[in-house]
């Protein structure tokens, strides 16, 4: 299984100079492939191979004037950014074939400068490396100092270095997990229903309070955005107020990643089966509850539990959406009448007494239960790809549980 190790960088101001170069010929080489395979269909010629495109924006440009500074980057960051030109291009081909299930993807967009986010990819051609003294050697930037706050589980196969909107500066570290990490195995089943005032009720009761960390932090946030709106367009004070209110936003991301994980953790080591509401977060996401569904983090955490699930050797499943776990009896399996929002427990004609949220997890459960064994589910689910994020980069970047009351002193 792949895996994401992510690890905070801190280069001196030659080394951010460097990578800077880094970020802005990737950009360029990337907007030159998109404009030229733009010139060609307009032109109606055929499209533009990926050999021929990386001779004509890498090996030939470096030749003339206008794009002789590529050759003050390795050329492996730009061959990774033509990379990530054909992948955009290959997602949104199988897009529209219909070979790419979930949401339609868009044609490919140029980038820019004045994104907050900036990446490069190092491949092991690159030749990049961790040294003995804990630093990792990027070509043509130097010895970056790295936070190690756990050591690589085997050698990474490439390495990204990104720069965040706060400005701060990451490697992102792509290893392959050859050992089995099969936790013991126990007769622990768990549903779970996801929710806003309790972020997560389990078939068993247990409910978990939704932490709410970006209403927290909201009076803090409103401030800055207060005093951004204030700032003249183009002044350095500007440019300082924007990295403050992305800071404080990455404060309460980061916070809410680090929590997330632990209670992922948690299920996942306490059960050997794990069933989720398949949610379309995507329409909740539109509707007055917006704010507060963004907040939750349903969708990452689902992730995690679905990643997790595959490296730890548990079972995982997903209840199809339309399934009335809400309204249906997990005792006798009557399905009632439509619930309001405010109804938050209700008698069923069979005489048993539900709790709305309790119900609904454990007709999760069945449901997820049957579906499996439907299916003939293995023991180890099919892989998935590797997440983006598997952890946070160190503990003084992340809040800890009790240290959440504090985000709102930002």
């Amino acid at each position: 299984m792949q895996l994401r190790y992510n690890y905070r960088l801190y280069p001196d101001t030659g080394q951010r100079e460097a990578l800077a170069r880094a970020f802005g010929c990737a950009r360029v080489v990337f907007n030159d492939g998109l404009r030229a395979r733009q010139e060609a269909r307009e032109q109606g010629l055929a499209y533009i191979s990926d050999g021929e495109l990386s001779r004509r924006l890498i090996t030939e440009a470096k030749q003339t004037p206008q794009r002789a500074w590529l050759g003050e980057v390795s050329a492996v960051v730009l061959q990774q950014a033509l990379a990530d030109l054909n992948t955009a291009y290959r997602n949104f081909f199988n897009s529209l074939s219909g070979k790419r299930k979930g949401r339609k993807v868009a044609p490919p967009r140029f980038r820019s400068r004045k994104d907050n986010r900036q990446a490069v990819r190092f491949t092991a051609n690159s030749r990049f490396k961790v040294l003995d003294n804990g630093r990792l050697r990027l070509p043509k930037v130097g010895e970056v100092p790295v936070r190690w706050s756990r050591s690589l589980p085997s050698d990474p196969s490439s390495v990204t270095v990104i720069k965040d909107a706060a400005g701060r500066y990451f490697a992102s570290f792509v290893v392959q997990t050859s050992t089995d990490e099969t936790l013991p195995e126990t007769d622990s089943e768990v549903g779970i229903d996801l929710g806003l005032t309790h972020f997560a009720v389990l078939s068993d009761g247990t409910k978990v309070a939704a932490p709410k960390f970006l209403r927290r932090a909201a009076r803090k946030l409103r401030r800055l955005q207060q005093d951004l709106s204030r700032k003249q367009r183009g002044s350095n004070n500007r440019k300082k107020a924007i990295v403050k209110v992305a800071r404080a936003h990455t404060r309460v991301a980061d916070t809410r990643r680090d929590w997330q994980h632990k209670l992922s953790t948690t299920i996942i080591r306490d059960n050997q089966a794990v069933y989720v509401e398949d949610l379309c977060v995507t329409g909740l996401g539109r509707t007055r509850l917006a704010r507060s569904v963004h907040d939750a983090g349903w969708s990452q955490f689902v992730a995690m539990l679905e990643y997790k699930a595959t490296r730890y050797g548990r079972r995982f499943g997903r209840v199809d959406r339309w399934f009335p776990s809400t309204r249906m009896c997990s005792e006798c399996g009557r399905i009632g009448d439509k619930l309001a929002l405010n109804v938050r427990s209700w008698d069923c004609p069979c005489g048993s007494h539900h709790d709305r949220d309790v119900n609904a997890a454990r007709n999760i459960r069945a449901a997820g239960r049957a579906d499996l064994n439907d299916r003939g589910a293995q023991v180890r689910p099919a892989s998935v790809p590797a997440p983006r994020r598997e952890a946070v980069t160190h503990p003084d970047v992340a809040c800890s549980t009790r240290s959440v009351e504090g985000i709102s002193t930002l």
